[in-house]
């Protein structure tokens, strides 16, 4: 493709994912790529990198827009984009020549707004807070109480694409040994600095296809998710449900940690996701699992209350945690959903904990960095429930050095520990 025909796809991609307002990015991309799969791999990069740069910005880039009087559409972001970059108005009205297969030509009007925009780099000092940070406005202040002072810093890194994580499977392989497999492969990975299982690989690399991954020596999970998993405690002789599994992510982890053996429980309420994670299974080498569906009425769970030793409530959440690698999702997060999901939350968490044993975990994990979906879930659980009590983060720590944040909860972020963002309390049941 021409440099010109890759900044029309990423016009017509960006267009696709603004239809969609309440469908992730990455699943537009998935179909767009497939319905034109004349698009090479280099060239699906490209254009997949320009629109997920507009992605990331798209607050900033419509605010200069709108102050040039132009209409924030697909076509106009991605010319933002490339000026507020260093290119020239008229460098970017060669590429919008609306000749073959490039974007269609730059009225007059849309020239002259655009023209505002030359020579101006994408931050301004008179845009407001949420703009700058490229945030809804309603999200700012929930923020503000979560991180006070640091809030432009820890946004800032969220604006940051992620690193690719991977956790080696030691049911297969050790890491040293899955590093090794990798680099055949061309793909240089280095150990993650907390996760003694994980792998970072920087920048985008294709892993799914490759050796390593179909044989099962290795998952693509972030690091924070890793010591999520690790955070459970979870041993060989236990029973441990895992009940949000979804496709299965932390269930694989919960396995390997178990050495394949005791008994994983994986529950979720949606069975495609269930279904998803058979493949995984199998590919992993993992037999210590059995799946469960979650439906009303199901006594399932009531016949097996208070007999797991660990139980993982990977609940629901806003995703704030995971918009470096979703960017999207800023743009589709809505007051109403964190009003929806709170109480979710914790009726989760009441069905969760009956199942717990006396003398056993409820690990209770979002990827959230809002504190009405974590600390304040947990306080207002607690209060219900005298018969739990926290246990502070350095008890359940198990991994090697010491825990990589203060105080009784696990609470990461991209700016403090390159992780996703992640929340998690360990809570034993007393009585």
């Amino acid at each position: 493709m021409t440099p010109a025909a890759r900044l029309a796809a990423a016009v017509e991609l960006l267009a696709a994912v603004e239809a969609a307002p309440r469908k992730p990015a990455d699943a537009v991309a998935n179909d767009f790529f497939r319905n034109r799969r004349f698009i090479g791999s280099g060239d699906r990069r490209a254009v997949s990198d320009r629109t997920w740069r507009v992605l990331r910005t798209r607050r900033r880039l419509a605010w200069w827009l709108e102050r040039g009087g132009a209409s924030a559409v697909p076509r106009l972001l991605v010319a933002a984009s490339l000026l507020l970059e260093g290119w020239t108005l008229e460098g970017v009205g060669h590429s919008y020549s609306g000749g073959r297969f490039a974007p269609e030509k730059l009225t007059p009007d849309e020239a002259t707004a655009l023209g505002a925009l030359e020579r101006h780099t994408l931050d301004h000092p008179d845009m407001p807070e949420a703009v700058a940070l490229d945030v809804p406005d309603w999200v700012v202040p929930h923020l503000r109480a979560r991180f006070g002072d640091t809030l432009g810093a820890e946004l800032s890194a969220m604006q940051a694409e992620a690193p690719l994580d991977l956790r080696a499977n030691l049911l297969k392989a050790t890491r040293d040994q899955v590093q090794a497999a990798l680099a055949e492969e061309g793909i240089a990975a280095a150990p993650t600095p907390i996760s003694p299982w994980g792998l970072r690989v920087e920048g985008r690399r294709k892993v799914s296809t490759g050796k390593a991954f179909q044989s099962g020596l290795v998952e693509i999970q972030d690091e924070g998710s890793q010591i999520v998993a690790a955070l459970v405690g979870a041993r060989p002789e236990m029973r441990v449900a895992d009940w949000c599994a979804g496709a299965g992510g932390k269930t694989l982890a919960l396995a390997m940690t178990m050495d394949n053996r005791g008994h994983v429980a994986a529950c979720d309420v949606s069975a495609p996701r269930l279904e998803s994670a058979v493949r995984r299974l199998r590919r992993a080498g993992v037999h210590n699992v059995e799946r469960h569906l979650v439906e009303p009425g199901d006594k399932w769970a009531k016949r097996r209350a208070g007999s797991f030793d660990r139980v993982l409530v990977d609940a629901p959440c806003t995703g704030i945690g995971t918009w470096r690698r979703n960017p999207d999702a800023r743009l589709r997060l809505r007051p109403e959903d964190l009003a929806e999901l709170v109480p979710k939350q914790a009726m989760i968490l009441e069905q969760a904990a009956r199942l717990v044993r006396v003398g056993g975990w409820l690990v209770y994990a979002t990827c959230s960095l809002l504190a009405e979906e974590n600390e304040t879930q947990v306080e207002g659980f607690l209060a219900r429930h005298p018969g739990f009590a926290t246990v502070p983060l350095e008890r359940a720590w198990a991994l090697p050095g010491p825990p990589p944040c203060p105080g009784p909860f696990l609470s990461l972020t991209p700016r403090l520990h390159d992780t996703d963002g992640f929340f998690a309390a360990v809570l034993e049941r007393t009585a």
